[in-house]
């Protein structure tokens, strides 16, 4: 299902055509997780590494630069063969975060897409992930109608659900350690 919900997400604007932009928008999911913070980062710290923790990446490889250097870019292919570009903004390993931006790809209806992850201690055994994006939607026009019985899909409705699958898994990874 999710890597159907990505697919989707991904090929979304293609589909749509563009007709102007609205404001920005901001979406943060955030993820308590009994393990420690350094496990936790320890997980999540390579930028070519999604793939090994989110559900919905299929493949995730350093296409321009060094890994976890500001600069570097990543191809992002999802489970459905989708593929989006994304470059490292920022990277500080002892803070436990990075950003990074969609420099191409994906067909989602955002524009000036960039995310900050962090990772935080909440206590010696516990921590605190946090995944927060921000873009600004293209106005496509009317959206798709939904299945029967589903919420329409709104690029923030995308964006909270990816984010959420890959903290959900992130969590039960960690706490299987």
């Amino acid at each position: 299902m999710l890597r159907l919900l990505i697919g989707v997400a991904l090929a979304l604007s293609a589909a749509l055509g563009l007709a102007g932009e609205a404001q920005r928008v901001q979406v943060t999911k955030t993820m308590d997780i009994n393990a420690p913070a350094a496990d936790v980062w320890n997980l999540v710290k390579d930028f070519s590494g999604l793939h090994t923790w989110h559900p919905g990446i299929a493949k995730d490889e350093i296409v321009e630069g060094k890994d976890n250097e500001v600069g570097a870019v990543r191809l992002l292919t999802a489970g459905n063969g989708n593929q989006l570009r994304e470059k490292l903004l920022g990277y500080d390993a002892a803070g436990m975060n990075f950003k990074y931006g969609i420099i191409e790809g994906g067909g989602l209806p955002v524009t000036n897409y960039e995310s900050i992850f962090k990772v935080e201690a909440v206590s010696d055994g516990t921590s605190k992930a946090t995944w927060t994006g921000s873009f600004t939607p293209i106005d496509t026009g009317p959206a798709p109608a939904p299945a029967p019985g589903a919420e329409p899909m709104t690029p923030a409705g995308v964006f909270e659900s990816i984010y959420q699958a890959g903290l959900d898994n992130l969590k039960k990874l960690a706490e299987t350690k």
